[in-house]
């Protein structure tokens, strides 16, 4: 099992000044490097207020390519789509957001392979992922169902593939594309946020469990090589 660090936040905006510090810092600093940053962001709501203090930052988004750890197969533009989300807030600061799927697929399969092989062709490792973490305990689109091991175990070189959720979640009863374990344990920095008690009880319970955990954040955290910081408010 990783080193983890866990910071605790009274209210969700102390969490999403904190972590969008962090992730400027990492942007900054691979600017600074190699002039350009690669990035990974969550849907969801608890990402949303990071976002917004985030693109107050004074950076040069022309060298940072934002990339969904997942999205469910939807048309662009859809409520249920992560992308959209993504690029409201950082296009119009100039960021290049690079989607790993854009329209509904009836073969999500497929839509996974066309992803991957999109991905080839950014930097990698990724400078940041930054996760989210389900109640149910997935994490990016990684669920049980029957595509959960290949998700968890596949080849290295695989960024992302297709899976099905089962059972599927009633909020947004889709296929999605999802950034393989692979793909977020090799990142450079690896980060979680999450809010609320339950979600809490949940990562301490994987992280208890280690690698034989039903959870698929516990499987995570157990492959992952880094230290990973988790951020959460109440």
């Amino acid at each position: 099992m990783t080193e983890i660090e866990w910071w605790d936040y009274d209210a969700p905006s102390e969490m999403a000044e904190a972590v969008a510090g962090d992730v400027r810092f990492i942007i900054e600093s691979a600017i600074d490097a190699r002039g350009s940053a690669v990035i990974a962001l969550p849907g969801g709501k608890t990402p949303q207020p990071i976002f917004e203090r985030l693109a107050q930052a004074k950076l040069d988004w022309r060298k940072v390519t934002i990339v969904p750890t997942d999205d469910r197969l939807v048309p662009m533009g859809d409520e249920l789509s992560n992308i959209t989300m993504i690029c409201k807030t950082f296009v119009p600061l100039g960021a290049r957001v690079f989607p790993i799927t854009s329209e509904a697929a009836e073969d999500y399969k497929a839509a996974g392979r066309a992803a991957d092989a999109r991905l080839q062709d950014l930097h990698w490792p990724l400078d940041l992922c930054l996760l989210g973490v389900g109640g149910d305990g997935h994490t990016a689109s990684i669920f049980p169902g029957p595509d959960l091991d290949e998700a968890l175990t596949g080849p290295s070189e695989r960024r992302a593939l297709g899976v099905r959720p089962d059972p599927m979640p009633p909020e947004a009863p889709v296929d999605r594309v999802t950034l393989s374990l692979a793909a977020i344990k090799s990142a450079a920095a690896l980060m979680i946020a999450i809010s609320g008690e339950n979600k809490k009880q949940v990562i301490e319970a994987a992280v208890a469990e280690g690698v034989g955990s039903p959870y698929p954040i516990g499987r995570v955290l157990a492959a992952a090589e880094l230290p990973v910081d988790i951020h959460w408010s109440r």
